[in-house]
């Protein structure tokens, strides 16, 4: 068995799970911004991720090939596209004429969710990652006492 495959998917779920964290807390810490570097509002981020190309692998068993999963990558990072949150402060300075400032669409309940959902999901390719490298191990050593 191949176990270095095994590592690379779970390290490319990892890695994908990371830059939706990232992502995410990037969403958060602009929930309250009203403009950035360019004079521009923040537009919220989003993380689209899909499987990688798959590995092509002979069955000792079978004549066919088989199609393995070649783990997940991040496809794009686009904005969200959802509207400004106008809230009514007529002192705040960048307040329009009729006294609302515009903030970005970010609802922070949603970016918790996905915030949790990406910690999950980076835990749980953890775990696939330390069982193969427990399977890996215990195969060396059954390999070793013969």
């Amino acid at each position: 068995m191949d176990y270095m495959a095994a590592f690379a998917i779970s390290g490319s779920g990892m890695s994908v799970e990371k830059l939706r964290l990232d992502v995410t807390a990037l969403n958060i810490a602009n929930v309250h911004s009203t403009r950035g570097p360019e004079g521009t509002g923040y537009e919220p981020l989003q993380v689209i991720s899909g499987a990688r190309q798959a590995q092509l692998f002979r069955s000792v068993f079978a004549a066919e090939s088989l199609r393995l999963a070649g783990g997940a990558e991040v496809l794009e990072v686009r904005t969200v596209g959802v509207a400004p949150r106008l809230v009514y402060e007529p002192n705040h300075p960048d307040a329009d004429a009729a006294g609302f400032v515009a903030y970005p669409g970010i609802n922070p309940v949603n970016e918790m969710v996905t915030l949790l959902a990406a910690m999950r999901a980076y835990e749980a390719n953890v775990a696939a990652f330390n069982a193969a490298k427990t399977m890996a191990l215990k195969a060396l050593e059954l390999g070793g006492n013969g």
